[in-house]
């Protein structure tokens, strides 16, 4: 039969040819291209000469000597991979080194490192709900948390973006049901804090458990960078979880679920993103530690991202920008557009300097904006250049 005979069966039979198979995606490419959405790979080299504003190494730690001598010396002594799943033969004891310091650093019973931070989400929000159970997810959760919610056996309810009135309300509806709430610690558009205390206290009153992504806390806030839930004060309560990434804060790759102890154990068992998963690279674990005790050890670094977070902030603002005022070491500045965000990001990086776009999908309110890490490495006079590049490549409407 040729391969585009029409089929008796087919409902469209005597209407020509059927399409080849991944036809439509040339449609979904002009779709994205007439709404300025297209993404592409632009390859960085080693030696760039970008002033760095675009990335999440929040600390600049990713090419500190000790840091990649830390990661080499992983490599050198156990090999390039970690040859099987974390039950297999993945789980070094250097895992098991890096897992008890992260936990006794934030203040946590347990932790598990998995290959990445999405898989952290993936695992925790799948293992940790039951399937005549209850999700409620912010608004402007991460799309690791949209995800694992879409992969989870309870029902999910998107509730309001920071708001602990919601929670409980919605809470109050499903009396006795077993229920989750997760929410970004610090959100990654606008670098905005979730209300923790809030949050913890709507789940006390309804017996839910608290899942909290400290993906952009960790390393920046907290006594000495131990995290947003450390400084909420419900860093190893037994109905709190963590999840965190090894990739921004400590400049190297993977992810944490950090809590009570049982929990962690029965993530050994349960979550499929652990089982089924080759366990993260040595040298990404050895980088990750050797960031940790540096943390441990250089406890301005965390205080340094924030008050760079914040003179960014007060910069802009003042040529006048719209920018969202940073919890963190996130600043994002309001752009008229996705295309002329595009442009924005496009044009600083002409004059050496880089920067985030975010554009929808990647904002959930369909707002576009540059988005700027404000890293602990970066000098008094870096931080004036960037603004001023900013300021100067300021599309119409922007200012």
């Amino acid at each position: 039969m040729p391969p585009y005979a029409e089929d008796p069966l087919d409902p469209a039979a005597g209407a020509g040819p059927r399409p080849a198979a991944f036809d439509w995606t040339e449609t979904a490419a002009r779709q994205r291209a007439a709404a300025g959405l297209v993404r592409t790979l632009r390859p960085r080299t080693a030696e760039s000469e970008l002033l760095d504003l675009a990335s999440n190494d929040y600390l600049g730690l990713t090419r500190r000597p000790e840091i990649t001598e830390a990661a080499a010396e992983a490599a050198r002594r156990w090999g390039a991979g970690a040859t099987g799943s974390r039950l297999v033969t993945g789980t070094t004891r250097l895992h098991a080194r890096l897992e008890q310091e992260l936990a006794a650093f934030c203040g946590f019973e347990a932790a598990l490192v998995f290959s990445s931070g999405y898989a952290a989400n993936l695992a925790a929000l799948t293992a940790l709900s039951l399937r005549d159970g209850l999700i409620l997810s912010d608004a402007d959760n991460h799309a690791s948390i949209v995800d694992g919610c879409r992969l989870a056996r309870a029902e999910t309810t998107v509730v309001p973006h920071a708001d602990p009135a919601a929670v409980a309300k919605t809470l109050a509806a499903h009396p006795g049901r077993p229920a989750l709430v997760v929410s970004d610690a610090v959100f990654s558009v606008d670098g905005d804090k979730a209300p923790l205390p809030g949050l913890a206290a709507a789940c006390r009153e309804h017996g839910a458990g608290l899942v909290v992504d400290d993906a952009h806390g960790f390393g920046v806030l907290g006594d000495g960078g131990r995290g947003t839930l450390h400084e909420a004060g419900l860093a190893g309560d037994p109905d709190v979880v963590a999840t965190l990434t090894l990739s921004k804060s400590l400049g190297s790759q993977g992810g944490a679920v950090l809590g009570p102890a049982r929990v962690i154990e029965h993530l050994v068992n349960a979550a499929r993103t652990f089982i089924f998963d080759t366990g993260l690279a040595p040298a990404a674990v050895g980088g990750a530690l050797a960031s940790l005790r540096l943390i441990a050890a250089e406890s301005a670094l965390p205080a340094r991202a924030g008050t760079v977070a914040r003179t960014l902030h007060r910069l802009l603002t003042a040529a006048g920008l719209t920018a969202a005022h940073p919890d963190a070491a996130v600043v994002s500045v309001r752009a008229p557009g996705p295309e002329e965000a595009l442009r924005w990001a496009a044009d600083c990086r002409e004059l050496g300097l880089g920067v985030g776009c975010f554009r929808p999908p990647s904002v959930p309110d369909g707002i576009s904006r540059l988005r700027l890490t404000a890293r602990a490495d970066l000098t008094d006079a870096e931080i004036e250049r960037a603004v001023a590049t900013i300021v100067r490549t300021a599309p119409p409407g922007a200012l």
